[in-house]
């Protein structure tokens, strides 16, 4: 009997946007309108218009999700481009034999022998990104380190699914359990009228109790994959990763040519005249603000530093040194200067020259370095711009709103429980077809919050429910543009990440519900 042969990803999304194009002809239309009452207090109004059914547009659906979606395409065009120039230089190659024979004498100690030095590891990696989700709602940026996590983890036996569960899925369980995340919680607050980042204890409480849940599912898993690789349900496609490692598992000579000297006088004279520029930065968590301090030129001193030692050694070393180094700037600039996805492509890109010059490259052979890498991972930047389809349709038919004013009439005569529950149903359908937590706290909550005021129930139970409803789906809804470029970087089908995650998700909504029932039933700060 013939195998019946699963969908393509395309294909997958493409029936989406078929189905959404549906859903306009059968939805009516209508839209939230900002007014001013007489108090001068702007509220948002539900009035019904008429629905615009979609029919040859989910042809032309590609194109404007394309242009919806086109910073995050670029960005993976320009990552994909800049850490192919450094995979060429074998940097990650030795990087990642020097870690594994460093985790391998850990094992000598009798407890890490015991716990598993590689689910100390694993765990490690994933508090780091579930912090920065915590934090300041890492979100794109995981695109990037996918790169460097998913042939790490196929290196330690694991597979790809690990390798995005340890810096995709690490980061979204902190983005649900968002502690001090501007994007989300400080905006829902803010709309709700509450003080920014109030309640922070609970949130704490359900941070730590996510991740804990969370990790333990994760480290079950990887450690089956470890004990039986082929159980895997993305073996075959991982044979991409093995198959590169192998190609790549050459003896490697260390050496440091002039060019790589070169490399390192550009970077330094850049970071004086930042250092000049920038003395001081202020780096903002939540809604406080860290004093004044000279960040930029202690990491251009230390720069300098470790420059001159890894470069005594070998280009290998230096390399790797520009990409921690990428990594801190990173952070300085998405915490002290408001980096989004333009600056972070321009720090990956200069990642990739300077690589390149220090691997000794001329021009042409790094812009033929850049190609090859942004055609390695063009499949993965044009299916974000097919699944922004899907919110263009939607959008352009005029039913998003109205699906969110027919949940939200459903919660009238509910008890508080029950009432926070079904808001963070609401918000988890949301999610599904409005990824971006900003808008859709912009959207949701200046109708929740006057709701919660009628009936009693806490505002601060009701951004909770956002935050959570915002969170979890993140992790499996089509129409994120982060998820499916991180599927497509890790060479992940979205039909089996679907059915990988599912139980995973419908485990994390449950106990989102029950991290819930205190917030209504129990007097806690903030509440």
């Amino acid at each position: 009997m013939k195998k019946r042969k699963l969908p393509h990803t395309y294909v997958i999304i493409f029936f989406i946007i078929l189905f959404c194009a549906t859903l306009t002809w059968l939805i009516p239309g209508g839209k939230y309108v900002e007014q001013t009452t007489v108090t001068g207090e702007k509220t948002l109004v539900y009035e019904p218009v008429s629905n615009v059914p979609q029919t040859w547009e989910v042809f032309s659906a590609f194109f404007k999700g394309f242009v919806d979606k086109a910073d995050i395409i670029v960005f993976i065009l320009i990552i994909g481009g800049a850490f192919w120039i450094v995979n060429d230089s074998k940097a990650f190659d030795m990087g990642t034999m020097s870690f594994l024979r460093q985790a391998k004498r850990l094992e000598r100690h009798a407890f890490l022998r015991k716990i598993g030095v590689n689910n100390v590891i694993i765990t490690a990696i994933m508090l780091l990104f579930s912090i920065f989700g915590a934090v300041f709602g890492m979100s794109e940026e995981t695109i990037a380190f996918t790169i460097i996590l998913v042939p790490m983890a196929i290196s330690m036996g694991y597979d790809s699914i690990t390798g995005v569960c340890m810096v995709f899925v690490a980061a979204g369980l902190g983005f649900a359990g968002a502690i001090l995340n501007p994007f989300t919680i400080g905006i829902a607050q803010g709309l709700a009228g509450l003080p920014l980042f109030s309640g922070i204890e609970y949130r704490l409480f359900c941070w730590l109790i996510i991740n804990a849940f969370g990790f333990t599912y994760i480290l079950r898993y990887a450690n089956k994959v470890k004990r039986d690789p082929q159980s895997s349900p993305v073996y075959q496609e991982d044979e991409y990763w093995r198959k590169l490692q192998a190609d790549q598992e050459l003896a490697i000579t260390f050496y440091t040519p002039r060019s790589a000297w070169y490399s390192s006088f550009l970077i330094l004279g850049a970071l004086i005249a930042f250092s000049i520029a920038y003395p001081l930065t202020t780096l903002t968590i939540g809604n406080s603000q860290l004093e004044s301090l000279p960040l930029i030129p202690i990491l251009s001193l230390l720069f300098l530093i470790t420059s001159v030692l890894t470069l005594k050694k070998s280009v290998h070393l230096y390399i790797l040194n520009l990409l921690f180094f990428t990594i801190f700037f990173l952070i300085i600039g998405v915490m002290g200067y408001g980096w989004y996805i333009m600056e972070i492509s321009a720090l990956f890109f200069v990642l990739g020259i300077a690589a390149g010059i220090a691997n000794n490259k001329g021009a042409n052979e790094i812009v033929r370095l850049f190609m090859e890498g942004c055609k390695d991972i063009l499949s993965a930047a044009l299916i974000v711009g097919l699944a922004g389809g899907i919110i263009v349709i939607l959008q352009d038919g005029m039913v998003i709103d109205s699906i969110l004013h027919t949940l939200a009439k459903g919660m009238t005569d509910l008890g508080n429980v029950a009432t926070v529950g079904v808001m963070y149903v609401i918000q988890t359908l949301i999610n599904l077809i409005i990824p971006s937590g900003s808008a859709k706290a912009a959207l949701t909550m200046p109708i929740m919050a006057p709701f919660s005021d009628i009936i009693g129930l806490s505002k601060q139970a009701t951004v909770m429910a956002f935050q959570f409803g915002d969170g979890f789906t993140n992790m499996i809804t089509p129409t994120s543009g982060v998820l499916i470029a991180v599927l497509g970087v890790a060479r992940i089908p979205y039909d089996k990440w679907f059915r990988w995650v599912w139980k995973f998700m419908l485990l994390l909504i449950i106990l989102g519900f029950i991290l819930l029932i205190p917030t209504v039933l129990v007097e806690m700060n903030g509440f």
